[in-house]
């Protein structure tokens, strides 16, 4: 399995957060709160740009994402608002991507500094605490990529979801709870979805289309 570090960030050891294997109860089986935003990306409103590295776009009424650079991570946020205790959602389309093309959904952004959530369609996941001019650390899998049967392998489509706040961090593909962690060291900040393509990349590229985020109870 391939160690990747995000090219925007230089390398410093962080520690390890430990947590159960068992899926953490609570945030995500509760009623879904009120809806804070939603985008069908029918229209403008998501970042976007292109250089020779990257492109975001809109297209097809989605926003399409395009890595021609190898272990490059992207994201795109709506806005500029803080939020705190969230659960979001994401369909991500492959559209016809290297398996080992991450993608998924990032919280509390600040600066460098922000959790992300990830899959990819070889079938594995992370949750991932990233610190700005710091190797990223994930806090699953004794901080590696773990593999997962209940990833479909180079599916069309994936619905992922994530729960942040409180402490507690939740990563659903498809409705179901993929992994779980503990680890309070944000609170709040924006929200995005990312790609990130692999080191031996040759095709990085996925599609998003229909966001929502409701408020944890």
């Amino acid at each position: 399995m391939k160690v990747w570090i995000r090219s925007v960030l230089t390398v410093t050891l962080f520690a390890l957060v430990m947590v159960s294997c068992q899926t953490i109860q609570g945030l995500g089986s509760q009623e879904p709160g009120s809806i804070i935003l939603s985008d069908d990306f029918s229209s403008d409103g998501w970042g976007t740009g292109t250089d020779a590295d990257s492109s975001i776009e809109y297209e097809d009424e989605a926003l399409k994402m395009v890595v021609n650079r190898n272990n490059h991570f992207v994201w795109s946020r709506p806005n500029n608002n803080v939020y705190e205790n969230i659960h979001m959602e994401v369909t991500v389309f492959n559209n016809g991507t290297d398996s080992t093309t991450a993608f998924g959904l990032i919280c509390n952004l600040s600066g460098g500094d922000f959790y992300y959530f990830g899959i990819t369609p070889a079938g594995q996941y992370a949750i991932a605490l990233a610190t700005e001019d710091a190797v990223d650390v994930f806090l699953t899998n004794e901080d590696a990529w773990g593999d997962s049967d209940l990833i479909a392998v180079n599916a069309k489509s994936y619905r992922i979801g994530a729960d942040c706040g409180k402490g507690i961090l939740n990563l659903y593909v498809n409705g179901q709870v993929i992994a779980s962690s503990l680890d309070d060291t944000y609170s709040s900040g924006q929200v995005a979805v990312f790609t990130w393509s692999d080191v031996d990349a040759i095709t990085t590229n996925v599609s998003f289309d229909d966001f929502v985020m409701t408020k944890l109870p």
